[in-house]
């Protein structure tokens, strides 16, 4: 079994959620997290594209910078901004101490990126947070700057019920005399030991390197407003907020609408959302064991298509939408990164 595949192969989610773990690997790895400084990325929404920004405007201003963010879509190696052979020595370099501890995948993953920058000797490495932030395996780096994105509901049953207690959660990676970057005010009375500035990824990478930075970069990311076609347009947006932002810059057309979306989000407000595009929804379900069964999704959606399916498979759903006209794909990584291994 190569490295690859046997990342892939464990549990995504802890039996409890927890650092110690992931403490435990990093102590057998000699701590590869204290080997640079660290931009952190937290948030509900945006979270690796901004990561993505953020390390361009660092290597443009000459610094070898190391990126790693989840989920992928293109494949395992998208997480750590790496080439399929570069993620499987990264990986086959920390997996006898992960198996030494049980790690989780993403513990896996999250040492993987940091010994690989480490080894490296980056000059920084700029780290989406998983899920959360104060218990989530990134939260091992006491980062100098911390970009919080945005806030919105989610994974209510680990974060908590209100977008407060979620911001707490997000913001607890905050070292005392960190630099934070907030979207605005709302969440400053949160982080009072840190020097609050206002921004997004730009800003984070200023705070950083203590300067304007004057370069203009470019990033894309698989499944990020992703252009297939002059007819089909893919999207992660998991969200209501991501929804928005989604319909914001999508042109006005009527779109069939691929869906998958995971148990854990709130489906309703986002298919209500989805309507406004278009009047056809083919509900689908990812091979997340958490994502919703496509009938059910499709029940869901009645209320707000005028013509609604439910195929099981990603690939089969794609295909029944096409005949409809332009498709959006949406509502999940997970659905993007699916049908990216059939292509």
């Amino acid at each position: 079994m190569t490295a690859t595949d046997w990342v892939a192969s464990l549990s995504p989610w802890p039996e409890e959620f927890g650092l110690a773990r992931m403490h435990s690997l990093l102590d057998a790895l000699d701590n590869p997290q204290r080997a640079f400084p660290a931009v952190h990325v937290v948030g509900t929404n945006g979270k690796s594209t901004a990561t993505r920004t953020i390390a361009a405007l660092l290597r443009a201003e000459g610094l070898d910078v190391g990126a790693y963010t989840s989920p992928h879509v293109s494949g395992w190696h998208e997480r750590l901004d790496a080439d399929p052979d570069s993620f499987e020595r990264a990986v086959a370099r920390i997996r006898p101490a992960a198996e030494a501890v049980g790690a989780t995948q993403f513990e896996a993953l999250t040492a993987a990126a940091l010994s690989s920058f480490a080894e490296r000797r980056v000059a920084a490495a700029v780290v989406e947070a998983g899920l959360g932030g104060r218990l989530d395996a990134t939260n091992v780096l006491d980062a100098p700057v911390v970009l919080l994105t945005n806030v919105g509901l989610e994974h209510t049953d680990v974060l908590g019920d209100t977008r407060e207690e979620i911001a707490r959660e997000k913001l607890a990676v905050v070292v005392p005399g960190a630099k934070v970057v907030l979207p605005d005010d709302e969440w400053r009375e949160l982080v009072r030991d840190a020097h609050v500035l206002l921004g997004g990824a730009r800003e984070a990478a200023e705070a950083f390197l203590g300067h304007p930075i004057e370069a203009q970069v470019g990033i894309s990311l698989p499944g990020r407003l992703e252009r297939r076609g002059p007819d089909e347009v893919r999207d992660g947006a998991h969200t209501p907020e991501g929804v928005a932002w989604l319909l914001e810059r999508l042109e006005p057309r009527r779109w069939t609408i691929v869906a998958s979306i995971l148990r854990d989000k709130d489906a309703n407000s986002m298919l209500e959302r989805l309507s406004a595009a278009g009047r056809v929804l083919i509900a689908t379900r990812s091979s997340n064991p958490r994502s919703l069964d496509e009938g059910e999704l499709a029940a869901r959606a009645e209320p707000y298509f005028e013509h609604v399916e439910a195929v099981a498979d990603p690939a089969e759903a794609l295909g029944r939408a096409r005949a409809f006209g332009p498709v959006l794909v949406t509502g999940s990584l997970y659905l993007l990164a699916d049908l990216h291994s059939t292509e």
